[in-house]
């Protein structure tokens, strides 16, 4: 196989590179080389937050002025384009470069985003696809799309440690680690058990356990309600020996933001959410060395 020498400048795998065998290899080792930080948030249940929290996350970054590319691999319930506002955006293909275009979101243009919903042609399409076929898929997603140079990529995944954990946490190497989305009841944290283990059996660090929907924060009063409990995901951060990153509240004002396209740490800055937000940001920049 021919390698173009041009597209491979500065390529810190460059001798990887001109030793693959597959072509989109090539393009995925160049691709990977140019992103500084990989991180996936993972949880092992559905219905935790575990999308709010990657958009949030990658949002949060952007507004620091860090370059950052949101990949939504939960394939078969891509949400990250409702929340970010971005339904019916569609990726395209420049012919000169022979690479995809990501979607920019508006009011960060340091903020680029890929998700199956862009290649929908309505939002009620399921994709029904086995694990080969999820694999290949994210497999293009990190080898196709222009991210061009990044501070991060966060990987929102779906739930469990299926197909698209599994080719995410063998694709995406050197993976920086993943950030696991609890929610403080026990039915919940009995699965964040297995993302841990699962982690550690991909030999991916684990950065740090976020509890979500900690506690109720009434609109009137502004009081907490401890609806779910409170403090699970700390104690199982504690019981396992990983770090915990920090707790966010139940707030209206959270399904607001996400319901109408836009991250809450940008629609509402003073929140106690993105507060919790700015601090779990601090957390996890502080525990890769930034």
């Amino acid at each position: 196989m021919a390698i173009d020498e041009k597209k491979c400048e500065g390529c810190a795998h460059k001798s990887t590179c001109q030793t693959a065998q597959d072509p989109m290899d090539v393009k995925l080792t160049c691709n990977l080389s140019k992103i500084k930080r990989k991180i996936g948030v993972l949880s092992g249940k559905g219905g935790v937050g575990k999308t709010t929290v990657a958009t949030n996350l990658a949002a949060e970054l952007a507004k620091r002025g860090f370059k950052v590319g949101l990949l939504d691999a939960d394939l078969h319930g891509p949400n990250v384009a409702k929340m970010l506002g971005a339904e019916g955006q569609r990726l395209f293909a420049d012919s000169e470069s022979k690479t995809i275009k990501p979607f920019i979101f508006p009011s960060l243009p340091n903020l680029k985003v890929v998700s199956m919903a862009f290649l929908l042609e309505n939002p009620d399409q399921p994709v029904i696809w086995r694990g080969p076929l999820k694999h290949q898929a994210i497999k293009q997603f990190l080898a196709e799309i222009d991210w061009g140079e990044l501070d991060f990529l966060i990987v929102d995944l779906p739930p469990g440690t299926g197909d698209e954990a599994l080719s995410v946490a063998q694709l995406v190497k050197p993976m920086d680690g993943f950030v696991i989305v609890t929610t403080p009841q026990e039915v919940s944290l009995l699965d964040t058990r297995k993302s841990i283990s699962f982690a550690k059996m991909m030999n991916v660090p684990v950065i740090g356990i976020v509890e979500n929907m900690s506690g109720l924060i009434c609109p009137h009063c502004g009081k907490e309600i401890e609806i779910f409990k409170k403090g699970g995901g700390e104690n199982a951060a504690k019981e396992l020996g990983v770090p915990f990153l920090g707790r966010i509240p139940i707030e209206p004002a959270v399904v607001e933001a996400g319901d109408k396209g836009t991250p809450i740490v940008i629609s509402h800055p003073e929140s106690k959410s993105t507060q919790s937000f700015k601090k779990i940001t601090d957390e996890i920049l502080e525990k890769l060395g930034k």
